[in-house]
């Protein structure tokens, strides 16, 4: 299928209709770049000298678009399907990969079903982007600070600039003003208590896909900090039954874990450890082989090796292993066809969350409810949603942003909605 983003405009909205955008991520852009082709003059603000600074970091390791999984199976991953099923219906994978063609970008689809443009890179796409978006009129606004509101149910808005407070007036505005993690690119979640003081219902933000405290000794901390812990599976079971378990890795931080595999646990052990103050996983340091096959290997005499050097012959385990085994189990841990069940569940106590800023993404935003369907503030009527902001969190593998696009041009429809309506009234 051909993406054509473009929608047809029957009642005639021009030039001399005036919408605001403030953020300019990916939902922010996008809603920008539905507006322009309906004919709608754009003006985007951002608070930051330049738009997609967090795009282009998370794009820094390989710029991973979005899934290739079945639409049943992607949508799934979401904390908000219902209120996002339609947004990304009608902006699918699919259609994501389509819009990007038509920037010239190329895509394919990684070992993990990850897709990725050809040249792995976040850069080329932004310019791309950013110039079919200043061809179609689109006028970007940087060092804007959004202020609020001059008066509430109004669409005056106003920006704290370099050079003192601007007030501008619009006929619709589109919010799409990120999470609250990674500050220092943009996304400082300052917004949530300015947009409650209007009465909208706003959720706390929380970190998700985050890292996790550890209380490590200080010889593990020092040696160990930044070493990824590779081939092992995680299990866990929340304290209301819901059970997770999968394989992959981990990478020793210095206040405790990070890295993928717990980055996929993370809302279920954030919300655990926010309901009893700790959470438990269980770590296979050896997922390959069964209870019974390890117990075999195992019965093999020491002899006079070393319990390390055993461990490294025998099982394979690098210097890692062993020193987590030392770190977690009793020192005078020996052993046994017992005691080997401990390297195919060994626990780690996680206390604490790792903070917001550091995390890769936010939970919580504006509540859904406080939405009507097409994202229009239900209180503050013209204005709109998108992006990060509202309230559902997803896991790495291009489910973020794939929602940031949907929702973003979801809330340019729904602009274009509500100024036809008012167009025809």
């Amino acid at each position: 299928m051909e993406y054509d983003i473009s929608i047809q405009n029957s009642v005639g909205l021009s030039r001399h209709i005036k919408v605001a955008v403030i953020g300019g991520g990916p939902a922010g852009l996008m809603a920008a770049e539905v507006l322009s082709s309906a004919n709608i003059n754009v003006e985007l603000f951002d608070a930051m000298p330049s738009v997609g600074r967090k795009f282009l970091m998370a794009g820094k390791g390989g710029m991973n678009i979005t899934h290739s999984e079945g639409f049943d199976k992607f949508i799934s991953r979401y904390s908000s399907k219902s209120e996002l099923e339609l947004f990304l219906h009608d902006f699918t994978p699919d259609d994501l990969r389509d819009w990007l063609t038509t920037l010239g970008v190329q895509t394919f689809i990684g070992t993990s079903g990850r897709v990725f443009p050809v040249d792995m890179k976040a850069a080329p796409l932004l310019r791309l982007w950013l110039h079919r978006l200043r061809q179609d009129g689109v006028n970007f606004y940087m060092r804007h600070k959004w202020q609020g509101l001059k008066v509430p149910n109004s669409k005056q808005l106003v920006f704290l600039t370099s050079e003192g407070t601007v007030i501008r007036e619009f006929d619709a505005v589109i919010l799409a003003l990120g999470g609250g993690s990674w500050s220092k690119l943009g996304s400082t979640g300052e917004w949530t208590s300015l947009i409650s003081s209007y009465g909208v219902s706003v959720l706390p933000l929380k970190p998700a896909n985050c890292g996790f405290e550890v209380k490590w000794s200080a010889f593990f901390r020092e040696k160990f900090a930044g070493v990824p812990l590779k081939s092992i599976s995680l299990s866990f079971v929340s304290r209301y039954g819901v059970s997770f378990i999968r394989q992959g890795e981990l990478i020793i931080s210095e206040n405790g874990i990070e890295g993928g595999l717990i980055y996929a646990a993370s809302a279920l052990l954030r919300d655990d450890i926010a309901c009893g103050g700790y959470a438990t996983i269980y770590l296979d340091l050896l997922p390959h082989i069964s209870q019974f096959e390890l117990v075999k290997k195992l019965s093999k005499s020491q002899g006079k090796l070393s319990l390390s050097n055993y461990l490294r012959k025998l099982l394979g385990f690098d210097a890692v292993k062993i020193a987590l085994i030392r770190e977690l189990l009793p020192s005078n841990f020996t052993l046994s066809s017992s005691s080997c069940a401990l390297l195919k569940a060994m626990p780690i106590v996680l206390v604490a969350p790792r903070p917001l800023d550091e995390a890769i993404s936010s939970a919580g935003g504006v509540d859904f409810g406080a939405l009507d369907e097409q994202l229009m503030i239900k209180v503050l009527p013209g204005v709109f949603c998108a992006g990060e902001m509202l309230n559902w969190e997803a896991p790495t593998g291009g489910y973020l942003l794939t929602a940031c696009f949907a929702t973003g041009r979801a809330a340019a429809r729904g602009v274009i909605n509500y100024l036809s309506h008012i167009a025809n009234n």
